[in-house]
């Protein structure tokens, strides 16, 4: 494996240099088992780290103790409103905090709340593939209000999507995605009351997944939805398993703003009592002990930004890529490299290289990858290298 990073970005206690190659191959989730082991992957959100240490020893000292029972008690929401006023200046009730098994599975629910069956999703595309399937299941419909080419929120095209949504009668609903999976764009407070304020022109109540909100990079301030001018009547969710990698200790919160606890109290109490409790332990832990280790994480992630750029710029400069500071996710467009609809199947047959194909997030992603840099440095050099050597074969 080759490297070309400098001496000057090694970051100290960076999470992302601590796991070799061979290290990873010896982990048993989807992203180091799904494919053949010559493949290099770089593509579900598993982030390429050991546990925070705080997590390690809450893993550690629950199992000695026994304690896997039942969940209990407000743990994991006093822990988050904890985190949410030191980084986010956000004075959050804890009252108005419920438990949830996941991210996605809450964003189920509180979809369920304030809209019926056959209702409309509104959705921003190209966005998680989750955000299309999961309401389709749930007898909603999507509605896709694309993003514009600076991959922000384009409002003409929101405006014109509430119409559509609200045209057959009924209610709709706006899933935004707040840092957004895939493009890493961090919704300006500007931008989220804009949102807010047609959401009420329009009677479209507004769900926020905020899933990638502990990610966004230093220098770079994140605006929880429910803060701004209007996102009173909104709902949120987020969960330490993206930024702390918990995805195999399920948890996440649902949140209501403080217009709309009632929404929130017609969630089944089910779903509060079905979260894991190893995984409230833990993602309590993390927010309330692992803020020096996500800083570390950080700063890494905000070097591997960089690297990335560089190489494509070395490698691949038919590659657009117009770094964002939200999540650990690359957004690249790959059609000047005339690889067809589907540039991750020629990178994975042709590089051995496992990028998420752009096609499942919607408008948008013909033509596109989702390339996952959360890993080290060596890893994304290499990753980058064979896709070059896929294009030029």
């Amino acid at each position: 494996m080759s490297a070309t990073t400098d001496a000057s970005t090694d970051l100290p206690g960076d999470p992302l240099r601590q796991l070799t190659l061979d290290q990873l191959r010896q982990r048993t989730s989807e992203k180091w088992r799904h494919y053949d082991p010559d493949v290099l992957p770089l593509w579900v959100a598993e982030l390429d780290v050991h546990l925070a240490e705080p997590i390690a020893k809450a893993v550690t000292d629950t199992i000695a103790a026994g304690d896997t029972g039942y969940p209990s008690g407000t743990g994991y929401a006093d822990a988050v409103a904890a985190f949410a006023a030191e980084r986010w200046d956000w004075d959050l009730d804890p009252g108005l905090i419920r438990t949830v098994p996941d991210i996605m599975l809450g964003v189920v629910e509180m979809l369920k709340a304030v809209t019926g069956s056959g209702d409309a999703i509104v959705v921003n595309s190209p966005v998680y593939p989750p955000f299309h399937t999961f309401p389709v299941f749930n007898d909603r419909k999507v509605i896709e209000a694309p993003l514009g080419a600076d991959h922000r929120i384009d409002f003409a095209a929101l405006a014109a999507a509430f119409e559509v949504a609200l045209g057959r009668g009924g209610r709709a609903a706006y899933l935004l995605c707040h840092p957004h999976n895939p493009t890493g764009t961090v919704h300006t407070r500007a931008e989220l009351e804009r949102v807010a304020r047609l959401a009420a022109d329009y009677g479209v109540r507004v769900v926020a997944d905020e899933a990638h909100a502990p990610l966004v990079a230093p220098g770079t301030r994140f605006t929880p939805y429910l803060t701004v001018a209007g996102g009173e009547t909104g709902l949120a969710l987020t969960s330490a398993a993206k930024g702390w990698n918990l995805p195999g200790l399920r948890g996440a919160v649902a949140v209501a703003g403080t217009a709309a606890e009632a929404d929130l109290a017609r969630m089944p109490e089910q779903m509060s009592s079905s979260i894991s409790h190893l995984g409230s332990i833990t993602h309590a832990a993390a927010f309330r002990e692992g803020g020096p280790w996500l800083d570390a994480l950080l700063l890494g992630l905000e070097a591997n930004r960089r690297l990335l750029a560089d190489l494509l710029a070395e490698h691949l400069p038919a590659v657009k890529y117009r770094p964002q500071p939200g999540t650990y996710l690359a957004w690249l467009d790959c059609r000047a490299l005339d690889l067809g609809d589907d540039p991750a199947a020629v990178f994975l047959e042709r590089g051995r290289v496992a990028l998420n194909s752009g096609l499942p997030f919607g408008t948008g992603g013909k033509g596109h990858v989702r390339f996952n840099y959360g890993t080290s440095p060596e890893i994304v050099t290499e990753a980058v290298e064979r896709m070059a050597s896929a294009v030029q074969n």
